[in-house]
């Protein structure tokens, strides 16, 4: 290839987290409701975050920008790609330009230049994998008519789910920003080898808009967005679409046996409902590449699955023999991959788990489990964690290879490989996870049922400083004026 025509390297220079300071701690709410501790600290996690009255995805995501903005140095006029990854949205129009124009309020406010008004807005839904699209379509941007351009990607979302339903503990809100520019200073993406896949599943995790029906907003005009969803079938889901990803990836790194890759693979971070989901579809993932792995992998992989007392041909044939999951929707509890997770439960057991799977997604862990389900958020919120983590330890991740998965219900999956760049340290050292972990209000049985259910709460603590909140809500319905009923207007708390 000519120099000149050579694509350039890009990738991500920068995160910034944002998390709300309401926190459930896990343990108090399985004393409120009964659950065993020692199951969901080991499945889920030790809390949640929950959005303020004031807060939406918006608001978080105009706050995790405006941090990217200063803890990066960044020239706002550079920025000519702002876009936003939610399935937690508002407004049924726009988004992301929503955010710009808080942001710019605030900068105009803090004495510095506004986002460029030459500067594209889109906002990207497929449930937790719009951020990911949103990463890939800023990338392209970049590398193509970005020029010297640079762009900014939010990712912003609200999980919640009713009281006394299985997703309950996996409840979280919080926002995290990045940066990506040619000659990236975190982490260089290998778009070409990223791995897709995407297939209906009607039933799968769902918001239909007649679940709004009859609903009052609160005071902030917000309404409580549960979803539709159907617990295994739904991981089932994830678990069909991570493999097929990977499959994808695996058929495009060409010269390079499934197995080597998996064995230079640094770490791995997951779109994350809860941890336990995460670390099935790590280590499935591992499985596809011993089953694609030649004669080495085939032979490690009869003796995991003998060990486990599951046939070798079955479990090969569930990695490379894809069901059609909406088929067979009246039966969503019928498992489709019974062989691959009685061979993971032997797994488990094994002295290589730890190596080939835990291992691999150590870094950022502990802190995610601190969080909750950030649906779009996640999978950022983790990568800015571990790197936030391996730069404090000084962990030696130069030239490393990392996996970043993401993953929507309905459903599609991405895999992206990225490589860790030299000087990463600088970068990494002004993520500031902890920063955003910092500072939390736990609440108590009564203050969180009552911000639960009515989206309000009667102490609310006052928001914290360089943070967005919404001010008001629109009613005006008078003849002659302008009509802005139920829009948000926004307040920069500095």
């Amino acid at each position: 290839m000519n120099p000149s025509t050579a694509r350039p390297r890009v990738g991500i220079s920068g995160f910034a987290p944002y998390l709300p300071c309401y926190r459930v701690n896990l343990e108090d709410w399985c004393r409120w409701t009964g659950d065993s501790w020692d199951k969901v600290s080991n499945i889920v996690g030790r809390s949640f975050r929950m959005r303020a009255p004031d807060e939406n995805a918006y608001t978080m995501a105009a706050t995790a920008v405006l941090r990217l903005i200063q803890a990066y140095d960044i020239d706002p006029r550079r920025v000519g790609y702002f876009a936003l990854g939610t399935e937690s949205s508002t407004d049924n129009s726009t988004g992301a330009v929503i955010v710009k124009g808080m942001v710019n309020d605030a900068l105009r406010a803090l004495g510095a230049p506004p986002l460029a008004r030459h500067c594209e807005v889109p906002e990207f839904k497929h449930a937790c994998l719009g951020g990911v699209y949103a990463m890939k379509a800023a990338a392209r941007y970049v590398a193509l008519d970005g020029a010297d351009k640079l762009a900014i990607v939010v990712c912003a979302d609200i999980a919640e789910y009713a009281r006394g339903s299985s997703g309950e503990p996996t409840q979280g809100a919080g926002a995290v920003a990045m940066l990506l520019e040619s000659e990236p200073k975190l982490l260089a993406f290998d778009l070409t080898r990223a791995g897709s896949a995407s297939d209906y599943r009607g039933p799968d995790f769902r918001k239909p808009f007649a679940r709004y029906a009859g609903q009052t907003p609160s005071s902030h005009g917000q309404i409580r967005d549960f979803p539709i969803f159907n617990g295994k079938y739904s991981t089932s889901c994830y678990l069909d679409e991570t493999l097929l990803a990977m499959a994808d990836m695996f058929e495009k790194d060409t010269g390079v046996a499934s197995t080597t890759r998996w064995s230079k693979t640094a770490a791995a971070f997951l779109h994350r409902p809860y941890r336990r989901m995460a670390e099935t579809g790590l280590a499935a993932a591992y499985l596809l590449a011993l089953a694609r792995g030649g004669s080495d992998g085939h032979t490690q992989l009869e003796a995991l699955a003998r060990a486990a007392g599951v046939e070798p041909t079955l479990l090969v044939g569930e990695l490379q023999e894809w069901p059609q999951l909406y088929d067979p929707v009246g039966n969503a509890a019928a498992d489709p991959y019974p062989a691959t997770l009685e061979t993971l439960r032997a797994l488990r057991a094994h002295p290589q788990y730890r190596a080939q799977v835990l291992d691999k997604m150590r870094l950022g862990d502990t802190a995610m489990q601190e969080c909750g389900n950030l649906y779009t958020a996640s999978m950022p919120g983790w990568l800015a964690a571990g790197l936030e983590e391996a730069a404090s330890r000084s962990a030696a991740l130069t030239g490393a290879s990392i996996l970043a998965f993401g993953y929507g219900s309905g459903d599609a999956a991405e895999v992206v490989p990225m490589t860790v760049v030299e000087g990463w340290e600088a970068a990494a050292a002004r993520i500031d996870f902890s920063v955003a972990l910092a500072g939390a209000v736990d609440l108590d049985q009564a203050r969180y049922q009552q911000l639960h259910d009515s989206l309000d709460i009667d102490d609310a603590v006052a928001p914290r400083r360089a943070t967005f909140v919404i001010d008001r809500v629109g009613c005006a319905q008078a003849r002659g004026a302008l009509d802005d009923r139920g829009i948000e207007y926004y307040r920069f708390v500095r």
